[in-house]
């Protein structure tokens, strides 16, 4: 059998849609002992049903069981995929939405950089670290597939305390892949493409179709990035990206609403022009959040409806594509979030970055792409600067790391005074309680300042 542990299985969505991908291989379903674990116990039983029922669909031989016991779902595992929200929506995303925006400071999604993504990298490495520490006593060898984010900060952090073999992993790539081919007009099976950089702002070194470089027509486009299509479930336009383009000359990998809070030049408090123009929507991942609870009892009560049905469009997730690959042999290339150790130049050797990766039988070999263009790595750097003071911060427990985080964040240096970087960080540190390590919650608030 091939034991696959999935930590944080209550995102039932998302679990969803990594279980129905794993039995759509027919040379893996029937071998599949499929182990869903979550603190939710209600969440958990609704991801059980529908993993059973999807089982039971595809006719499969794979084994379902769902336990709140962390040792239990990694017990002799050879896989494990952590996909978990540390504090979830409330009270913890709340915090990192609302807490900013009475110091002025505005965020779309709050989940890789800038203050809410500093949060929480503080509460997410201990808990991917207490899954690390339980992998060693229960499955030693097994391969351990993150998609809990800030992926940069979350594995860069894990690194320093704990020695795993894994791979951050992401639908960037793929997804932009696929928004790019649509917009060019080409099948995204038909595109040959190099992307580097780090998570959420990695760019494509090349973009050609049939031996032809794209990007001359790409850049030809839209003009007025305000033109750019509208993308995927939330509608959200891609203003953002394509000035970006006009302005770097590459392709960046995460939707504009991301990327908006990553720089400094798209959402300013005494310049609302810019997020009119640009279409940026403060607050984005605060109103998917409330769309999602609002129709929960909905979906769960269609999920567990064993007349409705239970089919889903595949995940095109990275995760069931790695395993399949170690299990049978087939080779394919990924893209994988690992530390750098040279794959990328000029970037930090310690650092977090986003590569393509070979996977067959033999494992997973990420590959060394060179130097990424000066300027997109000097972009890159400013966000690299905040990762690295986060996980700081957790080796030390010294909060004066976090105060240094926020202040070196592009976003937040935009908006706020040192002084209110130091007020901000004790007031969210204290809201966040035991969700925070204690060292950090125990440093004296504001030390380190004049």
């Amino acid at each position: 059998m091939v034991a696959v542990a999935f930590i944080g299985a209550g995102s039932t969505v998302f679990a969803r849609g990594l279980v129905c991908d794993l039995l759509a291989f027919d040379d893996l379903r029937d071998e599949l002992d499929l182990r869903l674990h979550d603190i939710d116990e209600r969440r958990l039983a609704t991801s059980e049903t529908v993993a059973l029922r999807l089982v039971q669909a595809r006719g499969a031989a794979a084994r379902v069981r769902a336990t709140t016991d962390l040792d239990a779902a990694l017990e002799g595992a050879d896989y494990v995929v952590t996909m978990f929200q540390v504090g979830g929506y409330e009270p913890a995303t709340v915090i990192d939405f609302d807490l900013p925006e009475g110091y002025g400071l505005q965020q779309t999604i709050a989940d890789t950089v800038g203050i809410g993504g500093i949060m929480r990298g503080l509460r997410t490495v201990p808990a991917l670290v207490e899954v690390a520490e339980a992998m060693k006593r229960r499955c030693p060898a097994a391969v351990l597939l993150n998609y809990a984010n800030p992926m940069a900060i979350n594995l860069w952090g894990l690194a320093e305390f704990c020695e795993v073999e894994v791979y951050g992993l992401c639908h960037s790539v793929p997804q932009t892949a696929a928004h790019l081919a649509s917009d060019l007009g080409i099948v995204v099976e038909e595109l040959d493409y190099v992307v580097a950089g780090i998570n959420h702002m990695a760019f494509f070194l090349r973009l050609e179709h049939r031996g032809r470089d794209l990007y001359p027509e790409l850049k030809r486009l839209y003009p007025d990035p305000a033109d750019a299509p509208r993308r995927g479930e939330w509608g959200l336009p891609d203003a953002v990206r394509y000035e970006m383009l006009r302005r770097v000359g590459y392709f960046v990998t995460e939707s504009s609403e991301h990327f908006a809070e990553y720089t400094p030049y798209f959402l300013r408090n005494h310049r609302p022009d810019l997020a009119e123009r640009f279409q940026v929507p403060v607050r984005e991942y605060i109103r998917r959040c409330k769309l999602q609870i609002a129709g929960w009892d909905e979906l769960r009560g269609r999920l567990e409806d064993p007349s409705s049905s239970v089919e889903v469009p595949g995940s095109d997730e990275f995760a069931p594509r790695i395993i399949h690959s170690l299990e049978t042999g087939t080779e394919r290339t990924v893209y994988v979030n690992v530390r750098n150790d040279g794959l990328i130049e000029n970037l930090p050797s310690e650092c977090i970055v986003e590569v393509p990766a070979t996977v067959s039988s033999e494992g997973l070999s990420p590959t060394a792409v060179g130097r990424l263009p000066a300027h997109l790595a000097a972009l890159i750097r400013t966000n690299i600067a905040a990762q690295e003071l986060t996980v700081e911060a957790l080796k030390s427990g010294r909060r004066e790391c976090v105060y240094h985080a926020a202040m070196l964040d592009p976003r937040t240096a935009s908006e706020l005074d040192l002084d209110q970087i130091w007020s901000l960080v004790d007031d969210l540190i204290e809201a966040h309680g035991d969700m925070i390590p204690e060292p950090l919650r125990r440093s004296c608030p504001g030390a380190g300042a004049p």
